[in-house]
């Protein structure tokens, strides 16, 4: 099975080539068009503000690209963000192919001590669905860092709550995206990499 991971101008991408190795799965790291047409699996990680980066992709033509794929694709992070509609870091319109905006966390006024932005740390994932997940993933914890997050809507296939409901994860057609990090969150971030690998 061939796997690509997208290069592009973010950082983290190093860290899920390490997590897919330590599962004894190899990957390629590539921005050339053609082999990431031709890979059985696609993910897209990233980390970075939304709209230098989309800047980046449009320039070289990633966006295009990668709403173009018919082979299943995860996005991690500020890929899932960069795979919606349209994200208020930079006030840009993303790639656009799951529905819901991407906006920042807001404090609490008066909790602001624990209702800190970013949300950075371990918390737990409810209401999963999709083969990205299994049953025993429902209530576990995984790690997150980020200061903007994605609306609940149609394409939400887990749910995490800070300060608000989020989508922690995002499913359409043979696109799927975590805003946590699985390369990060431990064996069950590495039960949800093979579930891609292996279910999707």
């Amino acid at each position: 099975m061939k796997i690509a991971i997208i290069k592009y101008n973010a950082g983290n991408i190093m860290s899920v080539e390490y997590a897919l190795q330590r599962l004894g799965i190899e990957a390629e790291v590539t921005n050339d068009k053609k082999k990431i047409l031709a890979a059985d699996k696609v993910i897209f990680p990233g980390v970075g503000e939304a709209s230098t980066t989309m800047a980046y992709l449009r320039k070289n033509g990633l966006d295009i690209l990668i709403r173009s794929l018919k082979q299943p694709v995860l996005g991690i992070c500020l890929g899932m963000q960069l795979m919606c509609r349209h994200s208020t870091e930079g006030n840009v319109d993303c790639i656009g192919i799951f529905d819901e905006d991407v906006v920042l966390f807001q404090p609490v006024a008066g909790q602001e001590n624990i209702t800190k932005v970013p949300h950075m740390g371990w918390n737990d994932v409810t209401n999963v669905k999709s083969p990205l997940f299994d049953k025993s993933i429902e209530g576990q914890y995984v790690y997150f860092v980020h200061s903007y997050y994605a609306t609940l809507g149609t394409d939400t296939i887990a749910t995490c709550n800070y300060i608000l409901p989020f989508s922690a994860a995002m499913h359409k057609k043979n696109f799927y995206a975590t805003q946590f990090h699985p390369e990060k969150s431990g064996p069950v971030g590495a039960r949800i990499i093979q579930n891609f690998v292996e279910k999707c």
